[in-house]
């Protein structure tokens, strides 16, 4: 315990200090992406398909059912309608189990076909695309639009420019129009806006939304799918090695280098060249500006373009297409895809329990509710005739898209007067207040609460009956 601790020298360690002279804190700048367009069968079918759904969108609010509106999402009114169905807060689950049943149909997706959402469905892609066919149109090929950029400010850029952003903004100002008539009354929102007669909320919404439109898929644009939306980041946790998704085979593309297309695929194969020619398409045509030849990356939306750009070289090469395809991970190594596999039987199985769970909850939606208010004044009273008696304000809400007359009844309190209408017509979405006394003799009565029921029933060929239990105060 004594002994001495022996103490060893060691040479002074230096501490590398940033030199504040040669320390940048800036972020490299963003390089803009020139599209390039490309030609084939996954460019025409994600044409044809965003097409649909941009009219369907466009149209869907101009439709009408029974009078109204087809699809009226009236926030203010608290109340959405959908064709012959009117939904209000009190159907708030319908919401969430739609919620679900859409984000495990997404997952299950993911999981078979990585991000297809992302290249086919998303609404930042499909305007993406429209924004950049409308570039196109205006300012020419990509090579033209590169140059275009690179040279001084003339008459002909300024034309040019401004004709764009013009186009832009005409195409942000429809969409925006379209979005919040989804929210008010189509109709008397564009007569309204073009006569500047809307107001200020409505304006103010149509301005941000066409802002937004214009900002995400004019100037954004890839920056939305690789840094803003959080898809990308958790896509990774769905995608296993049977997920397909967009991949360059490099056991068949490489070695890579330019070639003769007159030299045959064998000659290139005894040189070391793979089918890869290293013309740099798959790359021009990318929407978000990645070379797919270095693997998978989370900024792949799968939109196929480099598929298509690629096949048409292997076409004009006589080489057989597929050199970038949709494939597996396991079919890239030599093996084959599983199909039915556990993680994709199970999104299966949970997507079909919750669609199941969502039509089970919305084939049990009763249009109508009822609420009951006691008289908080007075807890009951005593009537001249000997009778207790309480009050009560039924607060009754159609919520079906015809007016209706309803009868209403009580259950469960002997010999009960009841003081009051008892068949009332209530107007469709209207909530009515029923002031009702109910009067019983004490005698009647086996203690100081009697539990009961207010039963509301609607006449007509199937009617719809709620019942609401309530309790009589007596002493």
């Amino acid at each position: 315990m004594n002994e001495p601790i022996k103490v060893k020298n060691v040479t002074d360690v230096k501490i590398q200090q940033p030199d504040p002279q040669h320390h940048d804190n800036h972020y490299p700048p963003r390089s803009r992406i020139y599209v390039r367009a490309v030609e084939g069968t996954l460019n025409t079918f994600r044409r044809f398909y965003g097409g649909f759904f941009i009219v369907l969108f466009a149209l869907l609010p101009w439709l009408t059912y029974d009078g109204h509106q087809a699809i009226l999402l009236d926030i203010a009114a608290q109340r959405f309608t959908i064709f012959a169905v009117t939904l209000w807060p009190q159907d708030l689950t319908l919401l969430a189990w739609l919620f679900i049943v859409a984000a495990f149909a997404l997952f299950f997706v993911t999981t078979f076909a990585g991000r297809v959402w992302c290249g086919f469905m998303c609404p930042q892609t499909t305007w993406t695309y429209i924004y950049i066919w409308l570039e196109e149109k205006i300012e020419g090929p990509r090579n033209k639009r590169i140059k275009l950029d690179e040279r001084a400010l003339d008459t002909d850029k300024i034309l040019r420019k401004s004709a764009k952003h013009i186009s832009w903004l005409l195409v942000a100002l429809l969409t925006a129009l379209v979005f919040v008539g989804y929210f008010t009354p189509i109709q008397q929102l564009f007569i309204d806006f073009f006569s500047f007669n809307t107001s200020t909320m409505v304006w103010g919404t149509v301005v941000f939304f066409t802002l937004c439109t214009y900002g995400n898929a004019g100037w954004m644009r890839e920056i939305m799918c690789t840094h803003i939306c959080p898809y990308a980041r958790f896509q990774s946790a769905m995608f296993d090695k049977d997920t397909f998704t967009v991949s360059y085979d490099p056991n068949r593309g490489e070695g890579r280098g330019p070639r003769p297309r007159k030299t045959s695929r064998e000659e290139n194969r005894d040189k070391g060249l793979g089918d890869c020619i290293d013309c740099q398409l798959c790359v021009q045509v990318c929407p978000t500006g990645i070379d797919i030849r270095n693997g998978l990356q989370y900024e792949c939306i799968n939109c196929g373009a480099c598929v298509d750009a690629c096949n048409g070289v292997m076409d004009k090469m006589n080489y057989p297409k597929g050199l970038i395809r949709f494939t597996s991970e396991h079919q890239l190594a030599g093996g084959q895809t599983h199909i039915l596999r556990p993680k994709l039987v199970g999104y299966a199985v949970v997507l079909l329990v919750m669609v199941v769970l969502l039509v089970l909850d919305f084939l049990e939606r009763v249009p109508l509710d009822m609420d009951i208010i006691r008289d908080r004044n007075q807890l009951y009273r005593e009537t001249n005739d000997g009778l207790i008696e309480n009050v009560y304000t039924l607060k009754i809400m159609n919520m079906s898209q015809q007016p209706q007359r309803y009868h209403i009844s009580v259950e469960g309190l002997p010999d009960v007067r009841y003081l009051g209408q008892a068949d009332i017509n209530i107007a469709a979405g209207e909530v009515y207040s029923l002031p009702v006394s109910l009067a019983v003799d004490p005698y009647n009565l086996q203690g100081a609460v009697t539990e009961f029921s207010f039963k509301v029933e609607s006449e007509q060929a199937e009617p719809v009956i709620i019942e609401q239990n309530s309790k009589f105060l007596y002493r």
